[in-house]
């Protein structure tokens, strides 16, 4: 059986940037109705007992989408933390940023335009290659870099629930301000991986 992750924060932790409402509907509504699907639709399948990326990697849609969308939700939740200014990576992040002739200001840029060109509704991604290069996904509906072969180290949820509530339809806005809350520590230890 599947459990919704314990949200590794205060649903206020992330005012002003993402409004304790949107946090709410967002983990306890969304997140937590497609656990509640997963665990109806396994039982009796050979999905029964296994791994959300055993799920992932080799089912079907449905099951797929839900597993997914589970995976994709708290990925995105575990890379979030209270607002900072000057929110930026250091280390071997920052080097294969460069390596990409990006400087981070470019780099966030390209993340931001690409996530606001995000037709359909899905992610944004910023995944490590099996070479260890860098490279920005877009995603529609539960696609996940997993399926891809790819290490997803941060993604930005373009899904309207994760921001219309406080947002609207200012996408661009809220692209923008959500890197104020990425915790660089843990994308730092993810691209270290």
């Amino acid at each position: 059986m599947i459990t919704l992750p314990q949200l590794p924060f205060a649903t206020n932790a992330l005012e002003p940037i993402i409004d304790t409402q949107t946090v709410e509907l967002h983990y306890g509504k969304h997140h937590q109705g497609y656990v509640n699907k997963l665990n109806e639709l396994v039982p009796g399948t050979p999905f029964e007992g296994k791994s959300l990326e055993e799920i992932i990697t080799s089912s079907e849609w449905p099951i797929f989408n839900n597993a997914a969308q589970i995976r994709n939700h708290t990925f995105y939740r575990n890379e979030l933390q209270s607002p900072t200014e000057n929110n930026i990576p250091q280390g071997a992040l920052l080097d294969a940023i460069a390596a990409k002739r990006w400087s981070f200001e470019t780099f966030q840029q390209a993340v931001i335009a690409s996530a606001v060109g995000n037709f359909w509704s899905g992610r944004t991604w910023l995944v490590k290659n099996t070479d260890g290069s860098l490279d920005i996904l877009n995603t529609s509906n539960a696609g996940c870099p997993l399926t891809l072969n790819k290490k997803a180290l941060l993604t930005i949820d373009v899904r309207e629930h994760a921001y219309y509530l406080h947002y609207q339809n200012r996408r661009v806005e809220y692209a923008t301000n959500i890197w104020k809350c990425i915790n660089r520590v843990k994308v730092n230890e993810l691209f270290g991986q």
